[in-house]
């Protein structure tokens, strides 16, 4: 054998090895290494952060900086105004005051330039020595970018007893899709959404009219008392994005919103909802139509290799109970794209308003390809009708690369139990699924 022909044949050898080495599943999170080491925190209740020494609170009118070497407290309702730019170092504390219901928005054409570091993150938390979902109010970011609604939107009712002199400072929307109201990167949000008087509760992170220009990847919301992300119109992208034990929905998208949600991971319990029921990811196009311009782009979600996960003991008796329900919902008007997403433990997966005529039409409008739906209750549904035929024919064709299992999560995910590490990508070769919906075959 040639020289150069045994070389070849060793290169290809040791590159085979290499590549089965750093194989890894192609559907939920994914990454060669768990890209949630570091930067997460699943335990924020053991964390201690100090006591503040800075306080933030009313508006923000001129750029400002914020040090890692002191510890903040937003105070009431802080605003960021006047095209102002708030700048947090790496590695930065700020704690919502509960009493006050401290919260953070970002205003039209103000920026927010959170830009943490994987070792160095940045947290909002709350000050409480016993921390619960709910102790502050939460993070606001308005843009100018379009939604669908007729004229502006505002998130005034948020913010009791505001100054008459920020209301203007409340309006979201516009027509500026490529507007930019800066970087959250290595940020986390913990026990945030406060209940209010008049409407309802904060999110942890909410996103309204925001552009393509703004850059949002690796935030961690936890323990939100409303909901973890809510997107209200605009046009940009989530990545590497995580909601952990959120009483809300984990992902909603309304008002028109055109977005991306890529690589990331919802985590529900059981045992934590709000009284209407959450759901990992909910895509409608408005709460009452008659506030909506039907002429206008409905709300559009491409959503590629997410994780969504019902952290649950006993699935059998937690849907029993009526502690489970759907993992996904779709509205009237809506349109998703769902791609190598893992949707595990839900009570069924997928639930279609039942305005939804289903017809081909409105089914090209819904996509779910190359999916994994593992231990659910029923897969796709319309509200309230239990015969779900046409529907599993249609997303049971081998053209759409689905499989369905009946896998235990921890027989489902490298390490879901490892308090401090948990790693939510599924195992190699460990997976044992087929076309066939495994609850038709019975």
């Amino acid at each position: 054998m040639k020289k150069s022909t045994r070389m070849l044949l060793i290169f290809l050898l040791v590159l085979g090895i290499y590549s089965n080495a750093y194989a890894q599943q192609e559907k939920g999170i994914v990454g060669i290494d768990n890209w949630l080491n570091n930067w997460t925190q699943f335990r924020p209740n053991q964390e201690y952060y100090g006591e503040p020494t800075q306080i933030l609170t009313g508006s923000i009118n001129k750029d400002t900086r914020l040090s890692k070497r002191y510890v903040y407290l937003l105070l009431g309702s802080v605003f960021v105004v006047n095209n102002a730019t708030l700048t947090i170092e790496p590695g930065t504390v700020i704690i919502g005051d509960s009493k006050t219901k401290g919260s953070l928005t970002i205003s039209k054409g103000a920026k927010i330039i959170a830009d943490g570091l994987e070792t160095d993150p940045i947290v909002f938390t709350s000050g409480k020595s016993v921390k619960r979902a709910g102790d502050w109010g939460g993070i606001m970011i308005l843009g100018d970018a379009p939604t669908n609604k007729f004229g502006n939107g505002s998130v005034a009712a948020f913010h009791e007893q505001l100054d008459a002199t920020n209301y203007g400072n409340t309006n979201y929307g516009g027509d500026n899709v490529e507007s930019n109201s800066g970087i959250l990167r290595y940020v986390r949000i913990e026990y945030a959404g406060k209940r209010t008087k008049t409407a309802g509760y904060f999110d942890g992170l909410l996103l309204a009219g925001v552009g393509n220009k703004t850059k949002v990847s690796n935030v961690m919301v936890s323990f939100a008392a409303g909901d973890a992300f809510k997107v209200l119109g605009g046009k940009f992208n989530l990545e590497q994005v995580v909601s952990y034990k959120s009483n809300g929905d984990d992902f909603k998208f309304n008002y028109g919103a055109q977005c991306g949600l890529i690589n990331s991971l919802a985590v529900r319990s059981p045992y934590i909802s709000n009284s209407e029921g959450s759901r990992c990811l909910h895509v409608i196009s408005y709460q009452e139509q008659g506030e909506v311009d039907l002429s206008k782009k409905g709300t559009t979600v491409q959503a590629t290799n997410l994780t969504l996960l019902n952290d649950s003991e006993d699935l059998a008796s937690d849907i029993e109970m009526g502690l489970i329900r759907e993992g996904i919902y779709v509205g009237h008007n809506s349109s998703l794209d769902m791609k190598k997403t893992v949707v595990s433990g839900f009570n069924p997966a997928v639930i279609f308003e039942k305005k939804i005529t289903i017809n081909q039409e409105n089914l090209e409008k819904i996509q779910f390809s190359e999916m994994y739906f593992n231990n659910c209750n029923g897969n796709i549904f319309v509200e309230n009708n239990i015969n779900n035929d046409d529907l599993e024919n249609w997303y049971g064709n081998s053209a759409f690369f689905n499989v369905y299992s009946k896998g235990h999560n921890a027989e489902t995910f490298i390490d879901l139990n490892n308090e401090r590490r948990p790693d939510f990508r599924l195992k190699i070769n460990k997976i044992i699924a087929t076309n066939n919906d495994p609850d038709l075959d019975d």
